[in-house]
């Protein structure tokens, strides 16, 4: 669900993956229109609800950090990790397992790992701008790895198209973030991919278009 944001820095080189005009409705009736319903494995509902709460993990560190820095690039991919979170909801209430986001309120969540996560980088990135910075390109850093590792698992269509275009997403946040460290003169070293994929992904242009479903519909 990604498509060209400039920047509100004004910067023309760093562009935000999201849809400004993204409707959930519409991309949860085009995965029930386009793809059927298969019975899932537990490596699918488990990854399903892990990633629907990672998502929000994102969306709610950024949240936080914007409010401290009052940076566009956080305000920007949070609302892009809200309509990653969208898309991941879509995919649940399709095959009717129970979110675990519900009601939950931000910095709250099921997963003890992503609950210790978030207080761990919220008050990491809350120390400085370039703290702030390390800490989303650490977070797009995970979350590549972790949908890169459930990927291979992943035998229904809908999940693989979604979890494809929220890899893309956050290659391009990834891409941002480290942009801005770089301009602190500074450099990134990945935790969770390898440097040769990290190199790889700063070197390649932005992506846009979210495949079927993930964009305009």
């Amino acid at each position: 669900c990604d498509q060209d944001i400039a920047s509100t820095e004004g910067v023309e080189d760093m562009k935000i993956g999201m849809i400004a005009d993204f409707n959930p409705a519409m991309t949860c009736q085009c995965l029930n229109d386009n793809y059927p319903v298969k019975v899932l494995s537990d490596a699918e509902t488990q990854a399903l609800l892990y990633m629907r709460e990672e998502e929000k993990l994102a969306r709610d560190v950024y949240k936080a950090l914007n409010e401290r820095w009052s940076m566009p690039v956080f305000a920007n991919i949070s609302q892009s990790e809200q309509r990653h979170m969208d898309a991941v909801l879509c995919l649940i209430t399709k095959y009717a397992l129970s979110d675990p986001v519900g009601d939950n309120a931000a910095g709250v969540f099921q997963n003890s790992t992503l609950q210790g996560l978030y207080t761990t980088l919220t008050q990491q990135g809350l120390q400085s701008m370039e703290a702030a910075f390390r800490v989303g390109a650490k977070i797009e850093d995970l979350d590549i790895n972790d949908l890169m590792e459930a990927m291979p698992n992943m035998d229904n269509a809908d999940i693989k198209a979604v979890f494809e275009s929220l890899t893309k997403g956050s290659r391009n946040h990834l891409r941002a973030f480290s942009t801005q460290i770089s301009r602190l003169g500074e450099t990134y070293t990945p935790e969770f991919i390898s440097a040769d994929l990290y190199n790889e992904i700063l070197q390649s242009g932005h992506e846009t278009g979210g495949g079927t479903c993930m964009s305009n519909c």
